[in-house]
């Protein structure tokens, strides 16, 4: 693979993986989610703070920045050279979560790279990473009530799934290997979520009423 594709591949994902979706709703409300809620920019902060509507459209967002990525640099690089395909896909996975987490626009303050991997796991791997990943969540977070503890089980559930699958020759053991990575970096980027659930002052997800008597609104994974 040439520097100068791998760079350029590099360089395209992280600025697509750090288009500030959350931040950029949340002020045409004139609302900066960095001082709301629990100060993240993600898809679950926005949807507590600025409600359903405008959280699912900011998710929405998160999910296709990972697609796009990946899908564009897969593109790219399979009209220059077919063999560099996988290696341009990775080194846009890993650089969209990049720039999704730490984007230049915000003080490197971003996200927490949930949806973003879930945009990277359509584009990139069997559809069925992403089907047992989104299976795992919804469970986990049934059982527990706790978006941060769905979050995780699905982060891992990646390289988990997409290993298992590498066995029956059903995915590229390249793949295998970046999923290990961003499993891990959504981890570390959920430390604090580990470090109040180790403690038990990690809140979980109450339905909570309003003064209209509506529902409060669903979570979504913690990005």
């Amino acid at each position: 693979m040439s520097w100068i594709l791998a760079i350029g591949t590099a360089i395209g994902a992280y600025l697509v993986g750090s288009f500030p979706s959350g931040y950029l709703v949340g002020r045409s409300r004139g609302i900066d989610l960095r001082k709301e809620g629990s100060c993240n920019v993600g898809a679950t902060n926005a949807l507590r703070v600025l409600g359903k509507k405008l959280g699912y459209t900011v998710f929405a967002a998160d999910v296709f920045k990972g697609w796009l990525a990946v899908t564009l640099a897969y593109a790219v690089a399979s009209g220059y050279r077919p063999a560099d395909a996988v290696p341009a896909g990775i080194i846009a996975a890993a650089f969209v979560v990049i720039g999704h987490n730490f984007p230049v626009w915000l003080g490197f303050q971003g996200g927490k790279g949930i949806a973003t991997s879930a945009g990277i796991m359509i584009g990139l791997f069997p559809i069925w990473v992403f089907l047992f990943g989104l299976v795992l969540w919804a469970v986990v977070f049934k059982t527990t009530r706790y978006v941060s503890v769905a979050s995780i089980a699905a982060a891992i559930s990646l390289p988990t799934s997409s290993g298992v699958l590498m066995l029956f020759g059903r995915c590229d053991w390249r793949l295998v290997a970046i999923a290990g990575a961003m499993a891990v970096l959504a981890v570390w980027r959920h430390k604090p979520n580990i470090e109040r659930l180790m403690a038990g002052t990690e809140k979980k997800f109450e339905k909570k009423r309003s003064a209209g008597h509506e529902p409060a609104e669903n979570p979504r994974p913690n990005v």
